[in-house]
């Protein structure tokens, strides 16, 4: 069964704690975690770009000139798509860009990129972050000792006091990420170097995931 270096929240090494095999023992399935990546990406479009068509745009309702004698092309509106002023053929407009991802495949893709990480060294378990009010200085000196970084922290809810207090701690650092575990995404288990799950969050994805 695979372990993860278990951290107290000044940064000592206190022992192991063992992981699911089915999650953190896997070959990980770099074609599944594309695929999800780019579903991710593509998610976070806003999709908003728009022009006006002809339809939209103010004006135009009266011919221009007449249509004969001023030897010029005969013209319907101003507002056609030729014109100065005009509506624009075939501009964006407003759309969503999601891909459907299956739920098996986001799950794999997901254990996938835990797996790399825990095979590459780094992914920290912390016992528990227990700050009775917000301290940076506390959380850049635990960062400093694990020598992180670009960080990813993963909590379990953030209602809680002391996770609340956690992410007011770290969220000012510079080059940190912090999700609670049901938004775990692939995107940013790849872009942040390290992931730092506290012991709670380790246990409800694998409760998750498993």
């Amino acid at each position: 069964m695979p372990a993860l270096d278990l951290y107290s929240m000044i940064g000592d090494k206190i022992g192991t704690v063992d992981v699911n095999e089915a999650i953190f023992g896997i070959e990980p399935n770099k074609a599944v975690i594309h695929e999800v990546l780019v579903a991710e990406l593509a998610a976070a479009r806003q999709g908003t770009a728009a022009t006006k068509t002809r339809a939209m745009v103010r004006g135009g309702g009266r011919k221009p000139f007449k249509q004969k004698g001023t030897g010029r092309a005969r013209q319907g509106s101003t507002r056609e798509p030729h014109m100065v002023g005009g509506g624009v053929a075939f501009g964006p407009q407003p759309r969503l860009y999601d891909k459907k991802v299956n739920k098996k495949v986001r799950l794999l893709a997901l254990r996938s990129a835990l797996a790399q990480k825990a095979n590459e060294g780094n992914i920290v378990v912390v016992d528990n972050f227990e700050f009775q009010v917000p301290k940076t200085k506390i959380m850049i000196n635990f960062l400093n000792k694990i020598d992180s970084k670009k960080q990813l922290f993963v909590l379990k809810d953030f209602i809680e006091d002391n996770n609340y207090n956690t992410y007011m701690s770290a969220r000012n650092i510079k080059d940190t990420m912090i999700l609670d575990y049901t938004y775990l995404g692939v995107f940013w288990l790849l872009k942040q170097d390290k992931v730092i799950l506290t012991k709670d969050a380790l246990e409800a994805i694998q409760e998750v995931l498993a």
